[in-house]
């Protein structure tokens, strides 16, 4: 599919859970250091990857994530420190419908309680993440005990009270919405861990990406020891992320400006496929949770793109 040229370099791309051809990506000007942001809506057609909705911040756009109960919902993390609601239905003049201002840095993360559709986590760079709920006038709670830079936080997708959370601190924590402490906390790499996700078939497999180019599978039933290490990549690893239709099938993008596929069931043989279609820093990526094997990603290359895991983007 031809892919689609945004204005700002890209941080994050999300399908929609709804509709299989829609697409969010979230952009910042500038690399993100300063400027303004932009929040695209795209949609898959014939010809390629084409706009249908715009949405401008006064700061950059670092993530973005899709409601799980309002096919017309999109939400973004802002680097003010804002979370930013829209309504793709709404007239232009009407978004955002919400900007939630709790968060006293940048907002890394955001992500969507898939099993209580009316919850989601945003994760900041003030080191904290907090719970939200569309019907409430402010956060539900907030959660702090990361020592640095919030850069994932991520719902277990079978229990509606379990969440993840990586930080630059070299942890990764799981926290149950019934405690007021971690549940856990792992120390799961020496250096920054910028992405984790949960396994969508074993809900106690989670693997995490660091700066250290590795990623890495853990069992949190036996945190002691990680699972498997995946190694290839040759930079920082942005983005981790089990497909939601193969147990054993991971996607991750890197600062080396790949994306690669692995297969964690074969650890000696792990690297199924490497993608170089992009010509800068690829910190975006996503699996479609409705047409199997399609991926999307973006990156500083101002380049968007979604192709299946059997091909090469730049053929399609």
């Amino acid at each position: 599919m031809a892919p689609f040229r945004t204005a700002f370099n890209g941080y994050a791309v999300k399908f929609s859970p709804f509709e299989e051809g829609r697409v969010a990506v979230a952009t910042a000007q500038n690399f993100g250091i300063i400027g303004n942001g932009r929040q695209y809506v795209l949609q898959m057609t014939p010809n390629g990857l084409v706009e249908v909705a715009e949405f401008d911040t006064k700061d950059g756009i670092y993530d973005c994530a899709w409601s799980e109960e309002n096919e017309n919902i999109l939400v973004s993390s802002c680097g003010d420190g804002s979370v930013k609601v829209w309504d793709v239905a709404a007239p232009p003049g009407a978004n955002p419908i919400r900007s939630m201002q709790e968060h006293t840095r940048e907002v890394y993360c955001v992500n969507w309680n898939v099993v209580r559709r009316n919850t989601f986590l945003t994760g900041s760079w003030d080191d904290t993440i907090k719970l939200w709920d569309l019907n409430s006038p402010a956060s539900l709670a907030t959660f702090k005990e990361h020592t640095y830079c919030v850069y994932a936080a991520t719902w277990n997708p079978a229990h509606a009270d379990v969440f993840m959370s990586a930080s630059g601190d070299c942890s990764v924590k799981i926290w149950d919405l019934r405690q007021a402490r971690p549940t856990l906390s792992m120390a799961a790499h020496a250096f920054e861990i910028l992405s984790a996700d949960w396994c969508k078939y074993n809900d106690c497999v989670i693997a995490t990406a660091s700066v250290d180019k590795s990623i890495k599978l853990w069992d949190v039933r036996a945190p002691d020891r990680e699972l498997t290490s995946l190694l290839g990549h040759t930079y920082a690893v942005r983005r981790v992320q089990f497909s939601p239709h193969s147990e054993n099938i991971l996607a991750s993008c890197s600062y080396d400006m790949t994306v690669r596929l692995w297969n964690a069931a074969a650890p000696e043989d792990a690297l199924l496929r490497v993608w170089d279609h992009h010509t800068e820093f690829v910190v975006g990526l996503d699996w479609s949770s409705l047409a199997e094997g399609t991926l999307a990603s973006c990156g500083w290359d101002e380049m968007a793109h979604v192709w299946n895991q059997n091909s090469d983007p730049r053929a399609q």
